[in-house]
């Protein structure tokens, strides 16, 4: 028997988070018995688009079976989802939802659902350590994700909710690699106004950012910015062999844990196709805070105590 094959596209092949759903995924195909091939979309939605569409156009005997994706760009690409479900093929975002979903399962009667993080339940968290670090308040550099991200525009409303109003934030962008916040940062410390302030913690979208910012501050002849060193930096997703182990040699001072989701996508899809059932629209992964938000209270009380 023809084992069912189905396609993953992510984001980039180097980010941490990334790198990780790669992994489980390919453990989550082996068990399932499934076939898995994985394309990257070098950050790039149009690349993207197109790299799915040609999956889609190709020979009935080559297609995947089913189709995985963290969309690359703005959209969670809905004129492809539209042509892949034409086609039989089963659709699964990852990290990201949207509307079109429903008319996918009514329509065209193949398995469409979403597994994603609360992506502001995941800045909700970061805003209550900031919090937790900061008692008395203070300015913060704060490295967002791309313009176009959902999940960086997410993240953001969620921290600005928990946050304290005596903490003041400077946004810098970049995209969810190390390389891209290591330059942005670099950039930004050439600039006078880097100097015309006493920031208090660095916190950053995704920890691969959050650790090319610390290597920027490394990398700095100036005195002043390399005592930053000292200050708290905050990432996000929490692999365990990257932000976690990250907050263990202390890099980074805290993270907020995000659960893998390509891996589960794989279960639900395989067992969907399997059982010839449904499986459910939207499925949430639950964050946490590493250390916890009283571990790092108890930090910030021990860091001021006389």
């Amino acid at each position: 028997m023809t084992k069912p094959r189905f396609l993953l596209s992510v984001m980039n092949d180097d980010n941490d988070f990334q790198i990780e759903q790669v992994g489980t995924a390919r453990q989550a195909a082996s068990k399932a018995g499934v076939e898995l091939e994985i394309i990257y979309a070098r950050d790039d939605g149009i690349l993207q688009s197109q790299q799915l569409l040609d999956k889609i156009q190709c020979p009935v005997n080559l297609r995947p079976n089913a189709i995985l994706l963290e969309p690359a760009g703005s959209t969670a690409l809905p004129k492809v989802a539209r042509a892949a479900a034409a086609a039989g093929i089963g659709w699964a975002l990852l990290s990201r939802k949207t509307e079109y979903l429903d008319e996918l399962r009514s329509t065209f009667h193949v398995p469409a659902f979403v597994v994603t993080p609360d992506h502001e339940k995941i800045g909700h968290i970061q805003g209550r350590q900031l919090a937790a670090l900061l008692p008395g308040g203070g300015l913060v550099l704060y490295i967002q994700g791309p313009s176009h991200s959902l999940a960086a525009k997410q993240r953001y409303t969620g921290l600005l909710e928990t946050k304290p109003e005596n903490v003041q934030l400077r946004v810098l962008r970049a995209h969810w690699t190390e390389s891209s916040s290591h330059k942005a940062v670099t950039s930004w410390l050439c600039l006078s106004t880097s100097r015309a302030a006493e920031f208090r913690a660095v916190c950053a979208q995704d920890d691969s950012m959050a650790l090319g910012a610390r290597k920027a501050f490394e990398q700095c002849t100036s005195e002043l910015h390399r005592c930053w060193l000292k200050i708290p930096f905050l990432g996000i997703d929490g692999m365990p062999d990257t932000g976690q182990a990250w907050v263990r040699d202390g890099l980074l001072t805290a993270t907020v844990f995000s659960p893998l989701t390509a891996g589960i996508a794989i279960e639900l899809m395989a067992r969907s196709m399997e059982r010839g059932t449904m499986p459910p629209v939207c499925t949430v992964t639950e964050p946490k805070s590493i250390p916890t938000i009283e571990e790092l209270a108890r930090k910030a009380r021990a860091a001021s105590a006389p």
